[in-house]
């Protein structure tokens, strides 16, 4: 590991207990600076309704009023997430109804991007809607070092993650898998200033809308490696850091969407090494057919990026109103 890296791990990883409640909220009055929250949300009705509840009771009472705002983006969910999250309080929008002039594309980084003109905090922390036993920590925690440490902008949650339902510490560290067979490769590889993060594809993560508005966005799967790698690239690795939050249990995808996952990140890595065409991006895959035999299944990879949201025109006019 790099110097560089170990004194970073030292000087910008930490804990969600270093920074109480009272310390946030007194450093939130004295910058004046908004907190958002948004939950990309994809057929998630078993669970997005308790993580808006938690952030609602523990996070925007009038005795706590670390976020200012919580917004939902339907990704097209065919069950009950929109009406779950709105009945839990939520502001809910749909991706389609977002910079409408503009055809939507499927992918978790489209919605994250269109959540920018959805939102207006100076702070917009990302989580999964997909989390159980869900922490108030987990927003709170990475919400932290950028209201206290002005020269942090972004800043990326870490914690174990059990495979299946186990606790911490049996089977903590196996739920990261395409982290560590593609992700973490990558980022020592070719990023070495990055390979102080535990978990770069985490999608708990929140930075100053100042430096996201400035990121090209991967419409998919990349969304998360593609930022990190950009953020790197934009404000120096002393502006990002990692905040250790406990255990984040979710649910687990089977391997071949794991295959199309690490397919996606490594082309938004080929991207970001050599902004270089990728002749055939595209993966097949094989499952068992019915009638015996293995039947190949062929599956694009995403390769889509969306601009920096400050160069949309409809953006900016919202930010000069």
């Amino acid at each position: 590991m790099l110097e560089e890296v170990e004194r970073w791990l030292a000087g910008r990883s930490w804990s969600a207990a270093d920074r109480p409640l009272d310390q946030l909220l007194a450093a939130k009055g004295r910058t004046g600076q908004t907190v958002s929250v948004v939950l990309p949300a994809l057929d998630e009705e078993a669970t997005v309704g308790t993580i808006v509840e938690i952030i609602r009771r523990d996070l925007m009472s009038a005795a706590v009023p670390l976020v200012d705002e919580l917004v939902v983006v339907d990704s097209g969910s065919t069950d009950r997430t929109a009406e779950v999250a709105a009945a839990a309080g939520a502001r809910v929008v749909h991706r389609d109804a977002v910079l409408p002039r503009l055809a939507t594309v499927p992918g978790k980084g489209e919605v994250l991007w269109r959540s920018l003109l959805a939102t207006s905090g100076d702070i917009v922390c990302f989580v999964d809607a997909d989390l159980r036993e869900f922490s108030a920590d987990f927003v709170s925690g990475i919400v932290g070092p950028l209201l206290t440490e002005p020269g942090v902008q972004f800043v990326k949650a870490m914690y174990d993650r059990p495979l299946g339902d186990g606790a911490a510490g049996s089977g903590a560290g196996q739920g990261g898998r395409v982290t560590e067979l593609v992700a973490r490769p990558l980022l020592n590889l070719h990023w070495p200033q990055l390979a102080g993060f535990v978990q770069p594809l985490g999608g708990e993560y929140a930075a100053r809308r100042s430096l996201l508005e400035r990121l090209p966005f991967p419409v998919g799967y990349g969304v998360e490696l593609g930022l990190l790698v950009d953020a790197l690239h934009t404000v120096g690795l002393d502006a990002l850091a990692q905040v250790d939050v406990g255990v984040r249990k979710h649910r687990h995808q089977d391997g071949q969407a794991l295959g199309r996952m690490a397919a996606a990140i490594y082309r938004t890595a080929q991207l970001r090494l050599a902004r270089g065409h990728l002749v055939r991006p595209r993966l097949t895959q094989f499952e068992r057919g019915e009638e015996g035999g293995f039947v190949p299944r062929t599956t694009a990879v995403d390769t889509e990026e969306r601009p920096p949201m400050r160069e949309v025109p409809e953006y900016a006019e919202r930010r000069a109103a």
